[in-house]
């Protein structure tokens, strides 16, 4: 599924912004969540590296999809992403998160989680996105934004 068609749905939708933004790309899930304009459909929350401590938050929140937003390595060029279920996922782990984003699909009540990966191409220690990364992150953020001002209006 490409991000365009599940932002066509007029579902309650929360993107969930995880990373350490200390470790350069490794914070683009943050870094997109805090720029995302909420609306009707739509909504954000930063968790940042502690996502096990806002199960409950994103369940009282009830949206009908979740969609995890992280750095995650397809092996492919720094930037490149995608939409895919976190089945595909299972078992990942980055050293920021105390617990895998596979594990975590039993916990929240949402039917519909999707995980928006992003690959990094730096994560070493430091701030800012690289160049690639930034440009990815806002490219997804025009999407995500322009989607949900056409449902507001």
């Amino acid at each position: 599924m490409k991000l365009t068609e599940l932002l066509n749905n007029r579902s309650k939708m929360l993107f969930v912004g995880i990373g350490n933004v200390l470790k350069r790309d490794d914070g683009v899930g943050v870094y997109i969540s805090e720029r995302i304009k909420a609306g009707i459909f739509v909504k954000a929350l930063t968790v940042e590296v502690s996502i096990e401590n806002y199960i409950g938050k994103i369940n009282d929140l009830d949206p009908a999809k979740l969609i995890l937003i992280d750095c995650l390595d397809f092996g492919k060029t720094a930037g490149f992403y995608e939409l895919t279920t976190v089945e595909a996922i299972r078992d990942f782990t980055t050293n920021t998160h105390n617990i895998s984003l596979g594990r975590l699909k039993d916990l929240f009540a949402a039917e519909d989680i999707k995980v928006l990966g992003i690959q990094p191409g730096d994560v070493s220690f430091g701030e800012g996105l690289t160049e690639n990364v930034e440009a990815t992150a806002n490219e997804i953020l025009n999407i995500i934004n322009q989607q949900q001002q056409k449902k507001n209006n």
